[in-house]
């Protein structure tokens, strides 16, 4: 058995093999400290950057990780115990796994035990990036309005305090790090999002220039001035880890790793070119770098991030508990198939993407069978992910006159799954807590309601009342559209609709088009 926490040996003569870095580790200094070190940021950039070092490349842009939450020990201790090394696995569609430990990472930072050692590694010459993958909710916006809106326990404390020494928040770090740059006469590094946020160069920038006015409004001036925000698109779908997962690893590839993460062979990263200290070659790997990278993620977020949602909360109430297994519901396939056809008619085009062809790739990867993707993380964060992702569809399609029904309907699954876990003898609604990095706690997925949601969704769904007009008009996440009344009207009307007739019956109807309304 070869054990990540010591020397690597080679599999057994019974094991798939794991590729090994080509490069050798001491060779590999720090370019790169990353904010929110959990399952995406370890399947996508770190191996992009793993796949450069394979060539000998960018051995100067190692990546040092690091996690400000307290609950996010457990990475710090597994990181630190396997060298910062991890098993990637690679899960395609014919049942071939592809396994490969990730070198890239060369140290591993938990900052509420060292919020020091973090600063001094923002203020290293050598740092000239620092990434964030930090969730939709992370940047602290207000979805309605753009305006930064802190809310979190961190950074309320680092702006209401003296964050300079021992901040508790990304931005208290961020903030701290570029004023210590400032004063060693160091130039500043650039801020690179990689979070699902359109615009999330822009976000960061808003975000984090807020927070510096507050602090230290000189400092502000000087990051508006000198600090590069490129935004970027990201995608690879990368599941929580599980014990089914490190059972895998241990007896198909013979690796002892407390920490593996899986994904999908699908990969996309686009770029704004916009690094003044420099950037790693990363279209060596396969990253695309453009002057402007908006129409790719308006593609991504409202084409593959929204039909999550469509996905996820009919699903839910579908009794659908894997992401393969609802797609092979066809009416889940049509349902996604008609939201497409609502996001496509508000979508421009983009250059060299065949859109319809786009939309096909994306519903044969969600039926990859390996992947075991489960239907609650795609439902985790649900009031930032629909407001993200979701909800521009639905104003481009009312501001035409267009119908929304397909919206409507997934917005008024999110209401009942929220109505229905809100009773006597329920838990938390499945996913609708923040998103926690790579997993450290997974959420077991109470029943939603008292009905039989978990079946074929053919009866009745709940015994209470809808979730109705006065739950959609209170629903903050909806911004403006929660005073619209035809929004108002159909987002309940649908929720009593499945309540009266059943999930599936309204998935069927609203995917052909037999309940249709227009905007007024």
């Amino acid at each position: 058995m070869t054990a990540l926490t010591g020397t690597m040996a080679a599999p057994g003569r019974d094991r798939l093999p794991v590729a090994q870095p080509l490069y050798s580790r001491d060779d590999v200094t720090a370019g790169i400290v990353h904010f929110g070190f959990g399952a995406f940021h370890r399947a996508h950039q770190a191996a992009y950057l793993d796949r450069l070092m394979n060539e000998g490349l960018a051995l100067d842009w190692g990546i040092v990780g690091v996690n400000v939450l307290p609950h996010d020990e457990r990475m710090h201790e597994v990181m630190t115990a396997q060298r910062c090394r991890y098993t990637q696995v690679l899960k395609h569609a014919d049942g071939r796994l592809e396994a490969r430990t990730i070198g890239s990472v060369v140290e591993h930072l938990h900052a509420p035990d060292d919020p020091g050692a973090v600063l001094e590694r923002l203020a290293d010459p050598g740092i000239r990036i620092v990434s964030l993958t930090i969730t939709e909710g992370g940047y602290e916006t207000d979805p309605a309005t753009g305006e930064f809106t802190p809310v979190s326990e961190g950074v309320l404390a680092d702006l209401a305090g003296d964050a300079d020494t021992a901040p508790r928040s990304v931005f208290g770090f961020i903030v701290a790090g570029l004023r210590l740059r400032r004063s060693r006469g160091i130039p500043p590094f650039t801020v690179l999002s990689c979070d699902n946020v359109q615009g999330n160069g822009h976000i960061a920038r808003t975000a984090l220039l807020a927070f510096a006015r507050t602090v230290d409004p000189e400092l502000a001036e000087w990051m508006a001035a000198e600090v590069a925000f490129p935004s970027t698109m990201v995608d690879r779908i990368t599941p929580i880890t599980t014990d089914d997962d490190r059972d895998l690893v241990r007896e198909v590839f013979g690796v002892d790793d407390a920490w593996p993460v899986m994904a999908e062979p699908f990969a996309q990263w686009v770029i704004e070119d916009d690094f003044p200290l420099g950037r790693p070659p990363l279209e060596r790997a396969g990253a695309q770098f453009v002057d402007d990278v908006a129409p790719y993620e308006t593609m991504k977020l409202r084409l593959l991030n929204a039909s999550h949602q469509a996905l996820a909360h009919p699903s839910s109430l579908l009794g659908h508990e894997l992401v393969d297994e609802a797609m092979a519901d066809p009416d889940v396939v049509a349902l996604l198939r008609a939201y497409f056809a609502e996001a496509l008619a508000v979508l421009p085009e983009v250059p060299g993407i065949d859109l319809t062809a786009y939309c096909d790739t994306l519903l044969e990867r969600y039926s990859n069978p390996w992947v075991r993707d489960t239907v609650e993380r795609l439902a985790m964060d649900a009031e930032n992910r629909l407001s993200v992702f979701l909800l521009p569809v639905v104003r481009d399609r009312m501001a035409l006159g267009l119908p929304v029904d397909v919206a409507a309907f997934v917005l008024a699954c999110h209401f009942e799954r929220a109505a229905g876990a809100g009773r006597e003898g329920d838990g938390p609604a499945v996913g609708d807590g923040p998103a926690v990095g790579d997993g450290t706690a997974v959420v077991d997925g109470p029943a939603v309601g008292d009905a039989p949601t978990v079946g074929d969704g053919t009866g009745p769904v709940g015994d209470g009342p809808a979730a109705g007009a006065e739950a959609v008009r209170a629903a903050h996440f909806l911004g403006d559209l929660a005073a619209d009344p035809h929004v108002v009207a159909l987002v309940a009307a649908y929720g009593e609709a499945i309540r009266a007739d059943g999930v599936r019956a309204v998935v069927r109807d609203v995917s052909s088009g037999r309940r249709q309304s227009r905007s007024e």
